[in-house]
């Protein structure tokens, strides 16, 4: 069996290669302009690798699978299509208005303090293209004014006349009653019949992307949605036909930030934003299984950003409580992981609004032009270019020697940009880079376990990504976490993380449902106004599952629940133990779950069972089980790694304050039980591990790089 994984990111395109049991990974730089063409350079080389043409390997794989950042990328370059939008008559300016902090969504707390200088994001759809539409739903779905369809068709030709290319539809209470929006989409698709090339007219109503309460991020997923639609689909249009054309003819299959994976045909654009650190995540949660780890924290440096995950007990049920994407407010499942502008391409710079004080980040080079040493274009000195200065980067072996790299070109940028108006020489400066870079990256992986209740000493981090074995003693140890693992396909984590996925699927819809009676705590006793809302998902998840090509008894159901307590605000998502209710007990033991979980997040002393027990949404998933990459294992060789140092070289440290010559190793020729005592360079071919004089190296079974303090 042969399986592919490609992951995007916004400098190198990963890939994870499985043949038989046996792993193989190689990295290209992703060509922002056509994503397929890096794609298929990564996928050449790993064919290469092992004596095949990229033909042959795409003519044999059984699953391809993809992540990507075609969302991301078009959000940020605003390459969506000219909308409109129609709503509720009375409420063109919900999006406008917003929630009362939605311009802070995405700003630190920095910014957040300037709060005269900050402004709030320019709508996708402005106010000129919204339109409010005579009709109106009440809170328990019933038509209280009807849809006037003269209006719709009058409001319609006063958009289309404004350039507008696809029509938004997000009405009050559709998620109860979805019957006026869709009458609204028959209305335009009629109105657009024909074989005219302007006969087409994409609409995209709220009742199907996001049936959720709360208007404000229902009408914003949804014109997120209808937004990203097109440039992601004509950008993987393009990827499949360049798969198919050289051999690939079966379903391509994407990662979703749920934590799962589907079709291409079953995957919305919102479903694709971020997938890539969330497989990462997965597949630490995967590996945490086989190595006997309880609590990881995942960490991915790349060219280009951070990304941190937590793993807790085995578990990922971390979900992003109020999920942004690009500036907005969403509505939709993802998996918690953090992003930060940290990479091996994070510019530094003088921030002169602060007496010239160092930032690094958190804009990049990207892959093009990419760092200075690269010598494609680039100016401006980063991370990378500060580790080839410290001796911790051979410009000679980058990529295994297919890069190489202008120490002449990264001196002198340095110089001319930091060093010289700090008043540093260049090796201080460039200690001063990774410094502040190593700072950032910590002070997240502290934040992020703290504020979640957990003590970092408790952790192990997983360090991934092409720069993250490079920095990962100068992020962990300072976050006070003990000890460290890479792996030998650490510069492409994320694109494993995909091999260990299933494919999922979520269905949701709010329904507000009292569990408890407040006061009296009676049980819910109208059984059916909780199944039926069950039921209805499941069903549609089941067509769902039989489209691809399984069958229902392959599929394993789960049900998820967002609840609260009676006149409180804070709503917890629980794992139901019961998919349908059939009797009282069935009640009692989904509170119990409920004043469990809520007990552990918020204490014992918030529970407020007098107030009443609410179900708000109900979250069907739906898991077709796939096979998984196992980890080759290794027998114990010997502890001494002599035969494994391929040589020697002048790098700084820290705690000498200078420059010590010090050992490198191939990590190629690392066997089980080998450990040495830092400073040691290890160098693979996509990436180089950077240990200090104050850790211990083991290599362990699976021929992973275990490092602790000391």
């Amino acid at each position: 069996m042969i399986t592919v994984d490609l992951d995007t990111g916004g400098t190198f395109t990963d890939c994870f290669v499985v043949v038989d049991g046996v792993p193989v990974v190689a990295k290209a730089l992703t060509t922002h302009k056509r994503l397929s063409e890096g794609c298929l350079c990564a996928v050449e080389e790993a064919a290469s690798k092992i004596g095949m043409t990229r033909e042959q390997l795409l003519e044999r794989t059984d699953v391809y699978r993809y992540s990507t950042t075609i969302a991301t990328n078009a959000l940020i370059e605003k390459a969506g299509p000219t909308l409109g939008l129609m709503t509720t008559e009375g409420f063109e300016d919900t999006v406008a208005i917003g929630k009362g902090s939605s311009w802070s969504d995405v700003l630190t707390v920095k910014e957040i303090r300037k709060v005269s200088r900050v402004q709030k994001p320019e709508p996708i759809i402005p106010r000129t293209l919204t339109v409010g539409v005579k009709e109106r739903i009440d809170s328990l779905g019933h038509v209280v004014r009807p849809l006037d369809e003269d209006d719709v068709r009058e409001k319609l030709w006063r958009l289309v006349n404004k350039g507008v290319k696809g029509i938004v539809v997000s009405l009050l209470w559709s998620y109860l009653n979805p019957a006026h929006e869709q009458r609204i989409r028959e209305i335009i698709r009629a109105e657009f019949q024909g074989s005219s090339i302007g006969s087409a007219m994409p609409v995209v109503i709220s009742s199907e992307v996001c049936p959720k309460q709360w208007e404000y991020t229902r009408t914003v997923t949804t014109i997120l949605d209808a937004y990203l639609h097109e440039p992601v689909r004509r950008e993987l249009a393009g990827m499949t036909e360049d798969l198919s054309s050289r051999g690939y003819k079966k379903t391509l299959m994407m990662v979703h930030n749920t934590g799962g994976m589907a079709s291409l045909h079953r995957t919305t654009t919102l479903n694709s934003y971020s997938a890539g650190p969330v497989a990462g995540l997965v597949g630490s949660a995967h590996l945490s299984k086989v190595l006997g780890y309880q609590n990881v924290v995942l960490t991915d440096m790349g060219g280009t950003s951070f990304d941190l995950g937590i793993v807790a007990s085995e578990a990922t049920r971390s979900y992003e409580s109020k999920p942004v994407i690009g500036d907005w407010w969403v509505d939709v499942t993802m998996l918690q992981v953090k992003s930060i502008g940290a990479g091996g391409g994070s510019i530094a710079w003088l921030n002169p609004a602060l007496s010239n004080r160092l930032e690094v980040g958190p804009q990049s080079a990207r892959s093009e032009p990419g760092p200075v040493a690269y010598d494609r274009g680039g100016t401006e000195p980063t991370v990378t270019d500060a580790d080839i200065v410290l001796g911790y980067l051979d410009p000679e072996y980058y990529h295994g020697g297919r890069m190489k790299l202008r120490k002449d070109k990264t001196i002198e940028a340095i110089k001319n940009r930091i060093a010289d108006p700090l008043g540093l020489d260049v090796v201080q400066a460039a200690a001063l880079i990774k410094r502040v870079a190593d700072a950032n990256m910590a002070n997240t992986i502290f934040k992020e376990t703290a504020l979640r209740g957990y003590d970092p000493k408790d952790f192990v981090v997983f360090s991934a990504g092409g720069a993250g074995p490079t920095h990962c003693c100068g992020y962990s140890f300072p976050a006070g976490v003990k000890k460290v693992v890479t792996f030998p396909f650490s510069p492409a984590f994320c694109a494993m993380g995909s091999a260990t996925m299933d494919i999922v699927h979520l269905y949701e819809r709010s329904r507000r449902i009292t569990l408890l009676t407040p006061e009296t705590k009676e049980h819910l006793r109208d059984y059916a106004e909780f199944n039926d809302v069950v039921e209805a998902l499941r069903q549609k998840a089941l067509l769902d599952v039989v489209g691809e090509g399984f069958s229902p008894e392959d599929a394993v159901v789960s049900l998820e629940l967002d609840m609260k307590f009676g006149g409180q605000v804070h709503v917890l998502r629980i794992s139901s133990p019961k998919l349908m209710l059939r009797d009282e007990c069935d009640v009692q033991a989904v509170f119990e779950e409920f004043a469990r979980e809520y007990s552990d997040v918020y204490g014992a002393i918030a529970m407020y069972p007098e107030g009443g027990v609410e179900v708000t949404s109900c979250v069907l998933h739906i898991t077709i089980p796939q096979e998984k990459f196992e980890f080759p294992r290794y027998p114990f060789a010997r502890m001494d790694a002599t035969r494994a140092i391929k040589g020697s070289r002048e790098a700084f440290w820290e705690e000498h304050k200078g420059f010590r010559e010090t050992p490198v190793y191939d990590q190629r020729l690392l066997e089980c039980g080998n450990a040495f005592q830092g400073p040691a360079i290890v160098e693979a071919e996509s990436t180089t591990l950077v240990v200090p004089p104050s850790a211990r190296l083991t290599v362990d079974e699976y021929l992973n790089l275990v490092i602790e303090r000391t």
